[in-house]
């Protein structure tokens, strides 16, 4: 294939003036005859009268046609009239299809332009762009903030504050190497030294967005494993991640205890997370309005459907609502899956909100959480009302396994219990009756 290049301007130094145009330069199309050029009328009245002759000349010949029929006069016998008909007909016809195709036409009637007619069509064409050089096509946008290649020069603009630190990831593009300036700014800022705690040997890409901003380093933990427990006649390893001495050695004690008496049994009461917003209305008779109409058993169906859009694991359960004064806490609870499930509680929660809004155009959102919930504290309305997982527990140990395995007595472990669990709770006043449960779950989710 003859690939034509177009050949290099001359700078603006010792470029010449251009030469007058040719009459047949300045317009390259002015030499390229058209099919509408060799019409005596008009274009646009031209295929008003072509348009207007084939119409009127098909209804004439098909209302002749018709009577013929009905008459049983021969199709071929024709009249003056019907024979011009038929010629104006196929006229028409043969003009309107030029004119559809009047670029297939104009290829015929057209000749073809010479090489020398090309270059005075390209000559022209470069007169009107601008002498400038075109962009560079698949250049790569420049960042809006030249970055310096040295990560020295980086840390001294992030503790001056040209650069957020929040911000290296998404201007560096290299997680580890974000993580290694923002570490070092740190230590300048503080005054002290964070080499104990580790960088290297951690994916911060896997965090990035996920749990964790801005890092700087991570912990490494210990986990050990206590067990087997026998729960439900299956037996279960409990992986613990924790630094405290004597704490996973304590809990395989206990679950040696309970493997010994035959196991334990574990029965799942009720499975909800909670979301409670709180609203606030111009009178506490508002405020009770609100909460009759959500605690009302036939609107319940109708709010299940707005909570249950936000996903397709999010299944509401019950609305619990109290009032205090003119604000209104609602308390949401609903099922989540396999998954603890508060970014899904939270937006089927906003669906409701939005959702009430059109009955009750007063009521103003304070807190997409009023600590009615209650999340990450510990509360009576937890205790009493459950959130997550409701469960009771039962295991059986037998004297010779508390003697043998615990090293104490039946007697004198049922006094600890009733002296430190029940009474030491209640001095402190302490919610709940446990020796330190939650620190044992806790130490399962690290």
């Amino acid at each position: 294939m003859d690939i034509r290049r177009r050949p290099p301007k001359p700078s603006l130094t010792t470029q010449q003036p251009p030469p007058p145009p040719s009459p047949a330069a300045g317009n390259p199309d002015s030499s390229s005859p058209k099919a509408s050029d060799a019409l005596p009328l008009p274009l646009y009245l031209t295929n008003g009268i072509f348009f207007t002759l084939f119409f009127s000349v098909a209804y004439f010949l098909l209302h002749r046609w018709r009577d013929k029929i009905r008459n049983s006069t021969p199709l071929h016998v024709l009249t003056l009239s019907e024979l011009a008909g038929i010629i104006s007909l196929i006229a028409s016809f043969i003009y309107l299809l030029g004119f559809f195709g009047i670029d297939f036409v104009q290829s015929f009637i057209s000749k073809p332009e010479s090489d020398e007619e090309h270059q005075r069509f390209i000559l022209h064409e470069d007169r009107n762009i601008h002498c400038s050089l075109p962009p560079v096509v698949g250049a790569k946008a420049k960042p809006p903030m030249d970055l310096p290649e040295d990560d020295e020069e980086l840390v001294n603009c992030v503790v001056s504050g040209r650069i957020p630190s929040y911000s290296l990831e998404s201007k560096l593009g290299d997680c580890f190497r974000a993580a290694k300036i923002r570490r070092q700014a740190v230590q300048r800022l503080t005054g002290r030294s964070v080499e104990g705690l580790p960088l290297e040997g951690f994916n911060y890409d896997s965090i990035l967005g996920q749990c964790c901003e801005m890092p700087v380093g991570y912990v490494q933990i210990p986990v050990g494993i206590a067990g087997p427990l026998l729960l439900n006649g299956c037996e279960y390893s409990v992986p613990m991640a924790t630094t405290e001495g004597c704490l996973v050695a304590s809990t395989n004690r206990g679950c040696k205890a309970i493997y010994s008496s035959g196991g334990a049994t574990c029965v799942l009461l009720r499975d909800a997370m909670t979301r409670a917003p709180v609203v606030r209305f111009s009178s506490a008779k508002r405020a009770t309005e609100l909460k009759f109409f959500l605690e009302d058993p036939l609107n319940f169906d109708t709010l299940s459907l707005v909570f249950n859009k936000s996903s397709r694991f999010a299944r509401l359960q019950g609305i619990q609502c109290a009032v205090a004064g003119k604000n209104l806490y609602i308390r949401f609870s609903c099922s989540t899956g396999d998954a603890m499930g508060m970014n899904m509680v939270s937006k089927g929660v906003q669906n409701v909100l939005d959702f009430l809004q059109n009955d009750f155009p007063d009521m103003d959102v304070i807190g997409i959480s009023g600590n009615y919930c209650s999340d990450k504290k510990p509360a009576a309305i937890n205790w009493i009302e459950g959130r997550g997982k409701s469960v009771v527990c039962e295991a059986v140990i037998t004297g010779d396994v508390v003697s043998k395995v615990l090293k104490t007595s039946v007697p004198a472990l049922v006094e600890l219990n009733m002296l430190k669990n029940l009474a030491g709770s209640a001095v402190a006043g302490a919610l709940g009756g446990s020796m330190h449960m939650l620190q044992i779950l806790s130490l399962q989710f690290l």
